[in-house]
């Protein structure tokens, strides 16, 4: 069976389509149209109860949540992060889930506010999502500093796709709000790890499918897809 990627242009699914492009995984793109609010359907929570994006169906039934379908294609196919006996399994393992666990929430608050919080409340919540995710960032920035394995290396993992992916969103989004918080250069080893992703043919990939421009990471733009909506 190919895979199933359910997924909408410069939402999270764009990490799982870089994993799957980099290790040559067969997959047919399944566009979840957000412009109709497709996500609330029942046809698709009937995958994803939750009504996020994304979604992989396998011959194993669907998967979603980000990181778990990361860790499942990396122990699956391998080559996308260290083996279960591998020695730096429990420190990648620790940098994966603290992207899910973290910071990929923070961002959803300070995109989503409203999901989260009374409105007049909405901006202490947001001040504190920037704050939150900025050291997080810093703290993920000295760990690719260190030049470990699997993050940063010149052999991405899918943590190096999650990174991107989560560094490229809080330049351009909330779009009402001020951004200028956020410095990509502020995290120079992070800022290298992008640099090099964007010189990958997955990355291509991901530029032609859903519109992202010549520099999604290091310079990202707002998305042009070929089809359906960013937002």
């Amino acid at each position: 069976m190919t895979y199933v990627l359910h997924y909408a242009p410069d939402n999270a699914s764009l990490v799982i389509r870089l994993a799957l492009e980099h290790r040559g995984i067969p997959y047919t793109g399944q566009l979840v149209d957000r412009a109709s609010r497709a996500q609330e359907s029942a046809t698709y929570r009937a995958l994803n109860p939750n009504g996020l994006i994304p979604v992989l169906q396998t011959p194993q039934g669907p998967l979603f949540e980000t990181g778990a379908i990361l860790l499942w294609l990396a122990d699956k196919h391998g080559q996308l992060g260290p083996g279960p006996h591998d020695p730096d399994r429990g420190a990648f393992l620790k940098w994966l889930f603290f992207l899910s666990n973290t910071i990929h929430p923070a961002l959803r608050m300070l995109f989503y506010p409203d999901k989260y919080i009374a409105p007049d409340h909405k901006e202490a919540l947001s001040v504190g999502a920037e704050a939150g995710v900025h050291q997080s960032f810093k703290t993920l920035d000295a760990v690719a500093a260190e030049n470990p394995p699997f993050l940063g290396a010149h052999h991405p993992t899918v943590l190096d796709f999650y990174s991107a992916g989560t560094l490229r969103w809080p330049a351009l989004y909330p779009k009402d709000r001020n951004r200028g918080w956020f410095r990509l250069t502020n995290y120079p080893a992070l800022h290298d790890l992008c640099a090099r992703l964007e010189s990958l043919p997955c990355t291509a990939a991901l530029q032609k499918a859903e519109g992202l421009g010549m520099t999604p990471f290091t310079a990202p733009k707002p998305p042009n897809p070929p089809e359906g909506s960013a937002t």
